[in-house]
């Protein structure tokens, strides 16, 4: 036969071409793993970077908010406005208050509220609640008699009564029977008021917790007595001071 036959179990070594074309696949599929873990490794340190960021802009804003206390009051006057102008069936939908001495030292908090009816039946406040407090008594008509809340606090749905002294904030009386008014810690709510406005700039924040009302609803001939909470604190920024 023209042809040599290699005997069984001899040993065949690779041409020089072969070994390096087997060398060249095995150099390129380390090079590509080493890229892979490369790239990897990148992604993971970049995401650690990213979270630490965002961790160190959390921890200043914290800080600057506890640093500013008026940054962080601001926005929790805000949250109870917004609060109490949607609150039903009683809403606020303006308030303000300043510091008064009026010659009973040492002074106190005056303040109005317009309150509104935003429900779909008629009520008639019976109290006022205020820190764990209530009074039905109020003064009707600047200093004049005290009454019984329930005889001028009747408000029709979308009806509006203020609660204070218009003379006290700059705007003329809305009329008896639109307007009656008290004052907290000068005799039936002492101690209502959880902070009281300053005398002195920047006269603070008035601070009323658990602030409410008790009422009576009128609903097709039935009357149901029914109490109102706030779920957040009346918080008001105090104006300058009256005196």
């Amino acid at each position: 036969m023209g042809m040599r036959l290699r005997a069984q179990g001899a040993i065949v070594k690779p041409s020089a071409a072969s070994a390096r074309r087997s060398l060249g696949r095995t150099t390129i599929e380390l090079s590509s793993c080493s890229t892979a873990g490369t790239l990897q490794g990148q992604g993971a340190t970049e995401y650690l970077v990213l979270l630490a960021v965002v961790l160190i802009v959390a921890l200043v804003s914290v800080a600057l908010l506890g640093f500013f206390p008026g940054m962080a009051s601001d926005a929790q006057m805000t949250q109870s406005q917004t609060y109490w102008q949607s609150a039903s069936p009683i809403a606020i939908t303006e308030w303000g208050a300043r510091f008064a001495v009026d010659g009973v030292s040492p002074g106190y908090t005056h303040f109005y509220m317009r309150i509104r009816n935003m429900g779909m039946y008629p009520i008639r406040l019976t109290k006022i609640l205020m820190n764990g407090k209530s009074t039905s008594n109020v003064y009707t008509g600047g200093w004049g008699p005290v009454a019984t809340m329930s005889t001028v606090a009747y408000l029709a749905p979308g009806e509006e009564k203020t609660i204070g002294y218009p003379s006290y904030f700059g705007f003329t009386s809305p009329g008896y029977g639109n307007l009656f008014f008290f004052v907290p810690e000068y005799r039936y709510l002492q101690g209502g008021i959880s902070v009281n406005c300053s005398r002195t700039a920047p006269f603070g924040t008035a601070v009323i917790n658990n602030f409410g009302f008790e009422y009576t609803e009128y609903i097709e001939g039935q009357q149901i007595t029914k109490r109102q909470v706030g779920a957040k604190p009346v918080m008001i920024k105090c104006m300058n001071n009256y005196d």
